[in-house]
């Protein structure tokens, strides 16, 4: 079983439209979003839930009204603001307990939290995991890692040969969550100042955990200097890109009719996505046989 993770130094670099172009494309898979501060690959996909479950990822402070004297204490030492008239704002507190610690009669204890829900769907292309982060909430790296979790569970429970992740953007706790473990890692870029910025960046951030990577540059037509850039400075660092796709209006209509560009049309730009997905594979394939 191998993983790919598909991410992006920033977004809207149209790696979840890649990405639901590759679960039309690939065979005996599990799909897993785990860009769960903003998911959007059920838009693509459709799934139909099949179960779900909460996740508790943060901490809460309940204050005990029969035990409280009102003294004032909890409210004077929250740095966060978080207890007005002796009752504790669920969305300003953190958690911390230093509450708790400081109340003189012990009226105030910290408990787990839902901070999202975690659902295991069926889609036409295979089973996907997927979540939701509450409003507001953190630590949605943990959020991350349990879908993978359950990724991996699933895959093993239906013999898939690989787990397609839709990463999330950035150099966070959710993209390091996303790339754990990973075989390999895609980062889709454009060809714009701030794309060459956020690719050396993520880059760095899959050097920094071995994880080896490849590029795909979207929307290469756009600016075909920075294009000539990004793949020199690729070559010269052993780094392979494996695709480049044109600006395509296409991508667009495929998103506003709910469907991967792969099915929505068969023009250059699916074309490319096929021969990369071709060329993601082949790599796949040669390093299980090196592993």
């Amino acid at each position: 079983m191998k993983t790919l993770t598909v991410i992006s130094g920033k977004g809207g670099t149209g790696k979840t439209s890649i990405v639901a172009s590759f679960a039309s494309l690939a065979n005996n898979k599990i799909l897993a979003d785990c860009d769960v501060d903003a998911a959007n690959l059920h838009l693509l996909l459709h799934p139909e839930v099949k179960k779900s479950f909460n996740f508790k990822g943060g901490k809460l402070a309940i204050i005990d009204k029969e035990k409280c004297t009102k003294c004032g204490k909890c409210e004077k030492i929250c740095q966060f603001e978080a207890i007005k008239d002796f009752t504790v704002d669920p969305i300003s507190c953190e958690g911390c307990s230093l509450c708790m610690h400081i109340c003189p009669v012990s009226a105030i204890k910290i408990q787990e939290k839902i901070t999202g829900w975690v659902y295991v769907s069926d889609t036409k292309y295979g089973p996907m995991v997927h979540a939701k982060l509450g409003i507001a909430e953190g630590n949605s790296g943990k959020l991350v890692t349990q879908v993978r979790t359950t990724a991996e569970e699933v895959a093993r429970e239906k013999g898939a040969e690989i787990i397609l992740i839709d990463g999330s953007p950035g150099i966070g706790c959710p993209v390091i969550a996303s790339l754990t473990g990973a075989d390999l890692a895609l980062i889709v870029t454009e060809p714009t100042l701030s794309g060459i910025s956020d690719l050396e960046r993520v880059g760095e951030v899959c050097n920094h955990f071995n994880i080896p990577w490849v590029v795909c540059i979207n929307k290469f037509d756009i600016n075909e200097e920075n294009t000539a850039k990004i793949q020199a400075e690729c070559n010269q660092r052993g780094i392979k890109v494996v695709g480049k796709i044109p600006f395509d209006v296409n991508f667009i209509h495929a998103l506003v009719n709910n469907i991967p560009l792969i099915e929505y049309s068969s023009n250059k730009s699916s074309s490319e996505v096929k021969k990369m997905w071709e060329e993601i594979l082949d790599i796949l394939i040669k390093y299980k046989k090196h592993s």
